[in-house]
């Protein structure tokens, strides 16, 4: 068979077989796929459950095992002995050692080794050094109990699995493309590991979750044990300095800043978010200050930055390791428990060897001892062969070797006769004695370890977090992150149109009726003349159907927006009213508001974002016998319900006009905004602490640790920060009491005010570095205790209560306060408050509004939205 047959062996011959039939690969080119994938998933991409290494890394580490003398070696000359070892080029070895470095653990680095915060590189392996960190040589290597294999070369001998005793893979981390598989294992927090580990050994359960070393925040909700199918959320932390200033102080991890800032660019090309500049001033912390705009809301674009960047992005874990040569799936608890298991029985070797070395030791020194003590030595003078000297050694030894532990050996007399004279001379009996002590007590003390192997192996994990935990807390803060809409914090970036006669609503229609700013990624929502509606994306320019009279962008699951309508049934039909909200739709599909027959006509049309009803005046034509040919009608009499509700008749004679005659208020109950502690946010699903009944002019006060006092709208988009103390509805009429420390004048103030000016934020403490906030009550009466500091060789003050309200006065909200006291203050506790009731304020009259539940199950009467109401009149 030639060269060229022997190619072809593997394909099957398709003469005659359609053009669809299956090849199939067989032969040689089954074989060779199958080699080259087993060896990039066994040598090069995947790690090892045994010690967590690839194969370059455990090189990388070996030869810095062999390079050690204490200093600092260029990573050229690593990377130089490394190939001895590692079949492929410098590059892929300085890579991964760098890699390894910027991990911060095994390796001690020295010079420019690049920056994991702004993507820099590392400088080239030749200006750069590096050595084993304390750490490593600890946990890693112990060649008495290493397997060795010969390098690819056969020239070198090269571990087949480093003997780590921690779970270092979780630590670091790992991550690599095969041939058909891949694997992702993220870092995750050294502390809690060692707390893990030594949970496991107790027989404890325990969950370990990522840590990042860019920190950022995580949300691990659905982890899901680092198992295919899981997701880990990442957030960058976003901080707001003023009205017009974020910082954004730590990235996701899997960023950098530069990244970062590209993304934040591009959206604000694309018009999804709105800034004026970024500054980047990372150094060895991130730093970036996005100023924005003035009236741009810094809440809602925090939000717009999470949605719309890469400030937020979702991470997927792969547990995929190599176990006995094979590619596994194993999540992180799974891991960690292989790990501390293959720890044990590593550390039960390294005792084991221990233990036989130090009886060997015993051995020899009591042989010693025996040797030298009964003058054994002076029994070979008169021998004259070597057998002779080993058999009269032999002979001397038996009657004093009855508590040996085993066997006197050739081997052992052997080296008794390697004793020099000068340390028989100079034999010490009494240290000798103290020595076969000593090491007695090390066998025992080994026993006992191998005994009490867990114990043991617990101890060892404690003096690990003892000596290297300084440093190594958490970085990554775990929370619950909130879902947010785009459509909500989306820039409003272009304009849209109606032409009403012609039916088009669009972008591109600037020659048309300008209705509102929109987004590209806004659904629309448009009635028409007949009684159609229709919800549809925005475009540059969409037909909708002729006679439009009314257009928005639609809010989706907007229980608030109630619109008002009147319509015809039909040719010659009566009329109908009716009140409905529209929620949940089918996107581009026209529903029929009218009961359904041809010729259906809308007389009257409103809408309301906040449940508004009006009254209007009907007007009838002059028909036959009709005595009454105008009234009004008052909407708020009016049952809002269902979308496809036919309606209450109106009359069944011809209407003339309708007029609006009174504009009307809101007929909705007071919205209940509860809030959630664990995501910080507001929201109205009853999720959290209820804050209270809201109506469009009632505010929320917000207090924070540092002293700043300020009251708000509160809208289900504003964010808090995690030092806020006080989070209540604002009751304009009621005193907010406050006790703060001057740092300046070093003495304690109380001040009681009421807030001047809402939607303003102040500084109720004075601006001194060290004056800081106390105690705040938002108690109509409240009652404070001071405990006081004991005078040396003196008694301690007794206890002192404040009345609040007795002791100062209402003032302005900028006063200084009153001295609380001039005596050094240990504590300032608040007691129970004074009673006292509040006078019921006089509320005006609510139409109560049936909760009912419309074709699409959503419930038609807890809306939200606080714009003008829109009306049209025919």
């Amino acid at each position: 068979m030639d060269g060229n047959e022997e190619l072809t062996e593997g394909f099957s011959n398709n003469e005659g077989a359609p053009d669809d039939a299956l090849t199939r690969v067989t032969g040689m080119y089954k074989d060779w796929f199958l080699d080259y994938a087993s060896y990039v998933i066994l040598e090069r991409a995947v790690p090892a459950i045994e010690d967590g290494f690839k194969p370059v890394q455990r090189r990388i580490m070996h030869s810095l095992k062999e390079l050690d003398d204490g200093r600092y070696n260029k990573v050229a000359n690593v990377v130089g002995h490394t190939m001895q070892y590692h079949p492929h080029g410098d590059a892929s070895i300085a890579d991964a050692m760098v890699q390894i470095g910027q991990k911060d653990l095994l390796i001690d680095t020295q010079g420019n080794w690049g920056n994991i915060l702004t993507g820099d590189r590392a400088a080239a392996s030749r200006y750069i050094e590096a050595r084993l960190s304390k750490f490593a040589l600890e946990v890693i290597f112990s060649p008495k109990i290493t397997e060795w294999q010969l390098s690819y070369d056969g020239r070198k001998k090269e571990p087949v699995n480093l003997p780590v005793k921690f779970p270092l893979l979780l630590a670091q981390g790992a991550e690599g493309i095969a041939v058909g598989l891949s694997t992702k294992v993220l870092p995750h927090n050294f502390v809690e590991l060692i707390d893990a580990s030594i949970k496991h050994l107790k027989g404890k359960s325990f969950k370990i979750y990522p840590d990042f070393p860019t920190s950022g925040i995580i949300d691990v909700t659905n982890y899901n044990d680092g198992l295919r199918g899981g997701k880990i959320r990442v957030r960058a932390r976003i901080e707001n300095i003023d009205k017009n200033t974020l910082v954004i102080k730590e990235i996701p991890y899997g960023t950098n800043t530069s990244s970062l800032i590209d993304s934040i660019l591009k959206a604000n090309d694309k018009g999804k978010i709105k800034i004026k500049k970024i500054e980047d001033n990372t150094a060895a912390e991130v730093e970036i200050l996005v100023h924005l705009p003035s009236g741009i809301s810094p809440d809602k674009t925090i939000d717009a930055l999470y949605a719309f960047t890469a400030c937020e992005s979702s991470i997927s874990p792969l547990g995929c390791i190599i176990e006995d040569n094979k590619p596994i799936f194993m999540g992180v608890t799974e891991m960690l428990r292989r790990s501390t298991d293959s720890t044990v029985e590593l550390l039960k070797a390294e005792l084991e060897i221990q233990l036989n070395e130090l009886e060997e030791q015993w051995h020899f020194a009591s042989l010693e001892r025996i040797f030298i003590e009964n003058r054994i030595y002076r029994e070979i003078e008169e021998e004259e062969t070597w057998e002779g000297v080993i058999a009269a050694i032999d002979e001397g030894l038996k009657p004093h070797t009855k508590h040996l532990r085993r066997a006197v050996t050739e081997e052992d007399i052997v080296r008794l006769t390697e004793i020099r004279i000068k340390r028989i001379s100079k034999f010490d009996l009494d240290k000798a004695k103290q020595h076969l002590d000593s090491l007695e007590d090390r066998i025992a003390e080994t026993k006992n370890y191998l005994a009490n192997l867990v114990d043991f192996a617990i101890d060892y994990f404690q003096e690990l977090k003892k000596k290297y935990a300084q440093g190594r807390e958490r970085k990554s803060e775990i929370r619950i992150f909130d879902d947010i809409e785009a459509t909500k914090v989306v820039i409003r970036n272009t304009k849209l149109y109606v032409n009403r006669e012609e039916g088009f609503v669009g972008t591109s229609l600037r020659r048309d009726e300008y209705v509102t700013d929109c987004s590209d990624i806004d659904d629309i929502i448009v009635f028409t003349k007949k009684g159609e509606m229709m919800v549809t994306k925005v475009d540059s320019k969409i037909f909708v159907d002729k006679n439009i009279i009314h257009v928005a962008v639609f809010k989706k699951k907007d229980k608030r927006t109630t619109f008002n309508m009147i319509y015809k049934d039909g040719r010659g039909g009566p009329s109908y009213i009716k009140r409905f909200n529209v929620t949940s739709i089918t996107r581009d599909k026209m529903y029929d508001l009218t009961n359904g027959n041809a010729n259906s006509d809308v007389l009257y049309f409103s809408a309301n974002p906040n449940g508004e009803a009006e009254v209007i005046t009907v007007h009838l034509r002059q028909s036959g016998s009709i005595k009454k040919l105008k009234w009004d009608i008052d909407f708020a009499d009016v049952l809002i319900k269902g979308r496809t509700s036919k309606g209450n008749i109106v009359t069944k004679y011809p209407v003339k006009r309708i007029e609006l005659k009174e504009k009307g208020l809101s007929t909705l109950k007071p919205r209940k905004i509860w809030f959630d502690d664990i995501v910080q946010r507001l929201n109205v699903d009853e999720r959290g602490e209820l804050l209270g009944e809201f109506r469009p002019d009632d505010l929320l006060l917000v207090v924070n640790q540092k002293g700043y006092v300020k009251t708000i709208v509160p809208d289900l988009n504003a964010r808090f920060d995690d030092d806020m103390i006080v989070l209540e509805k604002w009751n304009p009429n009621k005193p907010i009491s406050a006790i703060y420390y001057d740092g300046e004048k070093e003495r304690y103030y109380i001040k009681r005010f009421l807030i001047e000016n809402a939607n303003r934020e102040d500084l109720i403490i004075t601006e001194h570095p060290k004056s800081q906030l106390e105690l705040i009550s938002t108690d109509w009466r409240p009652v404070v205790e001071l405990e006081f500091v004991k005078p040396r060789g003196k008694e301690a003050k007794a206890n002192h209560e404040v009345d609040v309200e007795d002791f100062i006065a209402v003032k302005g909200i900028k006063a200084l306060g009153n001295q609380l006291t001039s005596d050094k203050v240990k504590n300032i506790n608040a007691l129970e408050s004074l009673p006292y009731e509040e006078p019921q304020a006089q509320s005006p009259n609510e139409i109560e509004v049936v909760e009912e539940e419309n074709v699409d199950g959503e419930n038609t009467n807890k809306p939200d939205s606080d714009e003008e109401s829109q009306t049209t009149l025919f």
